[in-house]
């Protein structure tokens, strides 16, 4: 009796470690637990570990412990979206290693760490649509190059780092609509590494200008690389570490608004300075084609009087010979003196 009683007990343990949580329908077939629309304000215990899909949209989720997907390492698809998330843990999803499509799309997430997404090296697809991110590292983390689609549409963005994307050689598709880009020079990185994305034939939504006033509406890839001719001339000239560090992020730092972000202040230092405006191709074509003419004439002109020149000396001394000879024939009578006596 005792042994089939730890017997059972050992099953019943089993089946109790390997069951789906008491609000979730978990299917063995698609390997798919479905969490989603049952009122968790933390992610689930109890999930079964073979599962690939996890379906957690439309709860009330806040927070994502360090380790709360321990349990299931083989999940691939990770449906977060529509929860109360306004912070992510660093190292959240690192025992995720198979992952492949991240959505955290209608969330409250105000920023993200460099190291929130390390260790992912499957992930192909990380959605951050709807939140209300302010601000993205320079990196997303280790192991993160395989991301094919980022979307960071309806955020609140006014920058970001040309350093990220060139991270992420794998790109295929980028969102950017709906946020509040400043079009200064913070920005003349990221029109550089899009130009270049678009050429490669990747796609993207682009980029509209929120500020400042004068480009308010505007498409970033369509405003003139002359306005950013005094930031590539600043990027040139950055100052080493050291000493010197301190007053050159004086002298390059945006002045803040009223709320503390890039305003129209900020043109002081971020915005170019005007400078006389490039001569136009047509302009230039004109002035070629002008001085080739005047070239031209010139030329005709040396080339005329060249021919008159010689003309002229041609004239000038088959006259003297006609002048000449004559002068000779009535010359010395003793040259004739012979002539004539041998003639007689």
């Amino acid at each position: 009796t005792g042994t089939w009683l730890l017997i059972w007990s050992v099953i019943l343990l089993a089946h109790t470690a390997h069951s789906c949580p008491d609000k979730c329908l978990c299917y063995t077939a698609s390997k798919t637990a479905d969490c989603k629309n049952r009122g968790f304000t933390e992610i689930p215990a109890r999930l079964p570990p073979e599962i690939q899909i996890l379906q957690l949209q439309n709860n009330r989720i806040w927070r994502i412990n360090q380790n709360a997907f321990a349990a299931t390492p083989l999940l691939k698809i990770l449906d977060l979206s529509n929860n109360s998330l306004s912070s992510v843990a660093p190292g959240a999803f690192q025992k995720l290693r198979y992952l492949q499509v991240l959505n955290l799309t209608r969330n409250l997430i105000h920023y993200i760490e460099n190291t929130t997404f390390s260790f992912l090296p499957h992930l192909k697809e990380l959605d951050l649509t709807s939140n209300s991110i302010i601000r993205l590292p320079e990196t997303f983390g280790n192991s993160t190059g395989n991301i094919t689609l980022l979307s960071v549409k309806h955020n609140k963005l006014q920058k970001m780092e040309r350093i990220l994307l060139e991270s992420l050689p794998n790109l295929k598709v980028v969102l950017f609509k709906d946020n509040p880009w400043q079009c200064n020079c913070n920005i003349f990185g990221l029109k550089l590494w899009l130009e270049s994305f678009l050429y490669r034939g990747g796609i993207s939504d682009g980029i509209i200008c929120s500020a400042p006033g004068i480009r308010k509406g505007k498409d970033l890839l369509k405003v003139p690389y002359e306005l950013f001719g005094a930031c590539a001339l600043r990027t040139a000239h950055v100052q080493p570490a050291g000493s010197h560090q301190h007053g050159s992020e004086r002298r390059s730092s945006p002045k803040l608004g009223h709320h503390g972000e890039p305003g129209d202040g900020a043109r002081a230092s971020c915005e170019p300075r005007p400078k006389a405006r490039p001569a136009s191709l047509r302009h230039a074509i004109a002035t070629v084609v002008i001085t080739g003419v005047v070239c031209g004439v010139v030329c005709l002109m040396m080339l005329a009087a060249a021919v008159y020149g010689c003309a002229h000396a041609a004239m000038a001394a088959k006259y003297h010979r006609e002048h000449s000879a004559p002068a000779r024939q009535h010359g010395t009578p003793e040259g004739k003196e012979p002539f004539e006596s041998s003639s007689a």
